[in-house]
């Protein structure tokens, strides 16, 4: 019995210690590959570490604050926190509230910091579908779909396919989780399947970023340059890397170098070996996660728990997918790693109430 209790103990402790120790390594890399950017941009090459360090200490306190605040109370709040989100994805496609960079309306500007709705909206999105489904209710499908199709709207409108796949994810395996009515979901895949290659079909951005996928060397000064960029990273960094601080890639030829292509970073500084430490320790999480919703002792924690695991993987599987051209890319940051304190913020909090289920 003293032996449960100290396994359990120790795989609660692993949630609170993984997601920290990711944080840093993310805040190294994060100076790494941003260092010139944010000294050619804003003369002050620690400028985007210090914005990370300031998220990650709040994070922090916001992650232990959730690891005691009883879940269970989290099913009065899932409503109003869904409400805010559907504000704040309307509110960010106001031209002077929404921010907008590279022709996408993604962020508000709070002066100093800019703050992204999708993200808060993965959050309110699991706490909203646990809550919804933690009773079994007939005729719901119809609501489901509307609520489904309501907030992907929104956030294409921005636009931002990558989020939308998460959230459209999001809604699938929490339905599925749930565990009635699952011969809906036979509809919904080849409905979701042919909206898909419509929304590529009919952008030409999209199209031109799906035949990048296909084809590296399709206009490789254009749209592919991205890709090409992150490969000639992957490649020059081989079994063990250029070494410590030696990313010629980083040096402005890369983009996006610090949030969603950082991984790339990691791989030509660290080779093959870092990178699969690193890979390793994401994968670690993602079983620890996976561990307390077979283990959760009632079905709301069960479906929040779940719904954490299943968000932590996708985004892990998504954008290292993308980075080896596995998928295609679609801007998806790295959990932990990437910068972007809105995703960090989030994700601590999602580490508070899986340690907070853990523990129960």
């Amino acid at each position: 019995m003293v032996l449960k209790k100290n396994i359990k103990r120790d795989g609660v402790f692993s949630l609170f210690l993984l997601p920290i120790v990711l944080s840093i390594l993310g805040l190294f890399f994060i100076f790494e590959a941003s260092s010139i950017s944010a000294f050619r941009n804003f003369n002050d090459s620690f400028y985007y570490l210090k914005f990370q360090l300031l998220w990650f200490t709040i994070g922090i306190a916001v992650m232990i604050f959730f690891s005691f605040f009883d879940y269970h109370k989290l099913y009065y709040l899932s409503f109003p926190a869904l409400l805010l989100s559907i504000v704040l994805l309307i509110l960010v496609l106001i031209p002077g509230i929404g921010r907008s960079v590279a022709g996408a309306r993604r962020w508000i500007d709070l002066g100093l910091i800019n703050f992204q709705p999708t993200e808060l909206a993965k959050f309110s999105v699991i706490l909203y579908l646990c809550s919804w489904f933690l009773y079994k209710e007939k005729k719901r499908f119809f609501s489901f779909v509307l609520l489904l199709s309501f907030l992907v709207f929104l956030i294409m409108l921005q636009p931002n396919m990558g989020t939308a796949l998460i959230i459209f994810a999001l809604f699938i395996i929490v339905y599925f989780m749930a565990g009635y009515e699952l011969h809906y979901l036979l509809v919904i895949f080849p409905a979701s399947l042919v909206t898909f290659f419509l929304l590529i079909k009919i952008s030409p951005y999209r199209l031109k970023r799906f035949l990048a996928f296909l084809s590296p060397q399709f206009d490789p000064l254009g749209i592919s340059y991205h890709v090409n960029q992150i490969l000639i990273s992957l490649s020059a960094g081989s079994l063990f890397g250029r070494g410590f601080s030696e990313s010629r890639q980083k040096y402005q030829f890369l983009p996006e170098a610090h949030t969603d292509s950082i991984f790339a970073i990691i791989g030509e500084e660290f080779g093959f070996l870092g990178s699969l430490v690193l890979i390793i320790l994401l994968f670690f999480l993602i079983y620890r996660a996976f561990k307390v919703a077979c283990d959760a002792k009632d079905r709301f924690g069960q479906l929040l728990a779940g719904a954490i695991f299943s968000l932590i993987a996708l985004q892990v599987v998504i954008n290292l997918g993308g980075i080896v051209t596995l998928i295609p890319l679609t801007g998806i940051p790295l959990p932990f790693i990437s910068y972007g304190g809105s995703s960090l913020l989030v994700f601590f909090a999602l580490m508070g109430i899986l340690i907070n289920i853990g523990k129960r």
